[in-house]
């Protein structure tokens, strides 16, 4: 049987530790293999292609454009499709700009200007905003939504790992949520920490870092590794 294609969409930097350690993880699986797609390279179509695309930490990318394209042609494809942190924050950017119609941007990127397709104009503001409370390296407890891919994998309650200052406030979730968006898992306070859309396809992003994680693999790296073995075997 054909191992199950990977696609780890990010620009590699031994200075990012999860880059590091997603590799040793996927080492656990027999059946996966990865391949590294640098922003500045990617061709977004070709996504598609894989059995499952994982945007990983370390933004702001290199071509925010390009990987804002290669998560739309996943997500259209019905690639099962996993963010974490950064790629998290992309895929809500993605999201935002091609099915809810918001001129949205990331505040971190190009100096806060955004930096992409959608941003520079005057209907353009800043969706992934920096955090009233940076959460760069803590732990902190994620409260997941009865009947979501998030509560299957995390259970009612976890505490997670995290690395970012950036991210979407419930305030800013409000217009997702009517396109779709499910706040599947949330601080005690009721902020987003894990989002996801509802239908067959796998696509779920994380403000933790499951690849951080002491214990692996994490149980939300086990359910898209499951999800795109699935893929594989269908024949994509």
């Amino acid at each position: 049987m054909s191992p199950a294609r990977i696609a780890l969409v990010g620009d590699r930097s031994t200075a990012v530790r999860a880059h590091e350690r997603i590799p040793q993880i996927a080492a656990r699986y027999d059946d996966v293999d990865l391949h590294w797609l640098a922003t500045t390279d990617l061709v977004p179509h070709e996504a598609a292609a894989f059995d499952g695309v994982w945007v990983v930490p370390g933004s702001p990318y290199a071509d925010e454009d390009r990987v804002i394209d290669a998560i739309r042609a996943a997500r259209i494809g019905g690639v099962p499709l996993l963010g974490t942190c950064g790629g998290y924050q992309h895929m809500v950017l993605e999201l935002a700009r091609n099915v809810a119609g918001l001129a949205a941007r990331h505040a971190e990127s190009a100096g806060g200007g955004g930096g992409g397709r959608a941003a520079g104009g005057p209907a353009s503001s800043a969706l992934i905003t920096e955090l009233a409370c940076s959460l760069k390296g803590r732990s902190g407890q994620v409260d997941t939504q009865p009947g979501t891919r998030a509560s299957a994998a995390l259970g009612e309650r976890s505490f997670e790992r995290f690395h970012c200052s950036f991210g979407l406030t419930v305030a800013d979730a409000a217009p997702l949520v009517e396109a779709g968006l499910v706040l599947s898992g949330t601080s005690p306070e009721g902020e987003p920490r894990v989002v996801e859309l509802p239908g067959e396809a796998f696509w779920l992003g994380t403000a933790f870092q499951p690849e951080l994680a002491d214990a692996q693999p994490h149980p939300v790296v086990d359910a898209f590794v499951t999800a795109a073995r699935e893929r594989a075997e269908a024949g994509r």
